[in-house]
């Protein structure tokens, strides 16, 4: 691919302070993706409540290339600003939209297959490309992507095009869709910001309108105080209910190999995680998080979690094992660190 084509390429971190100390989730995202995509060219939606947990990390970052919400408002209206923020400085701009709480033991693999979206998001401009995670077992936390059948056009790209949405399935739902070779929806989208911005006018027009009026006002101080206006006024939005699920029509999926993606969003995968990587953390040693309070308040939470494998054993295990969670193992108030998808 030419340096030109390059130039062009944008990418959306969405997130939030993940309130773990040394290296955070955000900073490792960051890491990642600059593989692809030039610092100058990324952007980072953030919410001002969260300010302490990213504040040291962004000392060096220029303003431009932070998308500040007033507040958490859903994934909706992150990403409809940050795709009028990015059109601002470049309309042939192609998008990626990277969660900041996402884990990959290959990540080298992972951004070949981000740099290849964004190949087919050139010669597939009127559509956005979600990039699917092959299943390992039937996981119910995760949201699925039913493709449909395959794609055989001239490119030969393999695209397939999106049959439906699952989100957080029953077991028995999970089982059928590993069993038929859906794939998890690792919320990666690639696609020009034409083609986003359609999906979204499309599917909300009223909320569309209320962020394209900010964009003929003459300054900051204008913008950040008509910014704060919407967001008083706006219920949370959530951009796969109401925008994905009613646009599948102008989605595409593509298979990524086997890269070992865990979203960490849930605190058992994330402990787990630490440990099946040999990563030390000191939140998980001394119990307790400094900066949100997060505790692990049963004694054994830290060895349950780190071999549980409720889902290899069936439903019932599985239940069983969320029960004692429940009952006194981790807590911990996801919404607390960024949005949510």
């Amino acid at each position: 691919m030419n340096r030109k084509s390059n130039d062009h390429r944008w990418g959306v971190i969405l997130a939030g302070g993940d309130g773990l100390e040394g290296r955070t989730l955000l900073a490792q995202t960051r890491l990642r993706i600059a593989e692809s995509i030039d610092r100058d060219r990324t952007l980072f939606v953030l919410t001002k409540a969260h300010e302490p947990f990213y504040k040291k990390e962004f000392e060096k970052v220029p303003p431009n290339r932070m998308v500040m919400q007033p507040s958490n408002r859903g994934t909706l209206p992150a990403i409809l600003w940050s795709l009028f923020r990015i059109v601002r400085y470049d309309e042939r701009a192609l998008v990626a939209f990277f969660p900041s709480d996402h884990h990959y033991s290959k990540e080298s693999e992972f951004m070949t297959g981000v740099a290849s979206a964004f190949d087919l998001a050139e010669t597939n401009a009127q559509s956005v490309i979600l990039l699917g995670a092959p299943a390992t077992h039937p996981e119910i936390e995760y949201g699925w992507i039913e493709p449909g059948a395959t794609v055989t056009n001239r490119s030969g790209d393999g695209l397939r095009p999106v049959e439906r949405f699952w989100e957080k399935p029953s077991y028995e739902i999970a089982q059928g869709l590993l069993d038929r070779g859906c794939l998890w929806n690792t919320f990666v989208m690639v696609g020009s910001a034409a083609a986003f911005l359609g999906m979204i006018l499309d599917a909300c027009p009223a909320l569309y309108g209320a962020f394209q009026s900010m964009l003929s006002l003459p300054d900051s101080a204008m913008e950040i105080e008509m910014l704060q206006r919407i967001y008083d006024q706006l219920p949370a939005a959530d951009f796969s209910k109401q925008v994905l699920a009613v646009s599948t029509e102008r989605l595409a999926v593509a298979s990524l190999d086997d890269i070992g993606w865990s979203d960490l969003g849930d605190p058992r995968r994330l402990v787990r995680t630490l440990f099946e990587n040999g990563i030390e953390n000191p939140w998980v040693a001394a119990g307790s998080c400094n900066h949100c309070g997060v505790t692990l308040t049963a004694p054994d939470a830290v060895s349950r979690l780190q071999v549980s494998e409720p889902l290899k054993k069936g439903r019932r295990s599985y239940e069983n094992s969320r029960r004692e969670d429940e009952g006194g193992g981790v807590l911990w108030p996801r919404d607390e660190f960024g949005p949510g998808c």
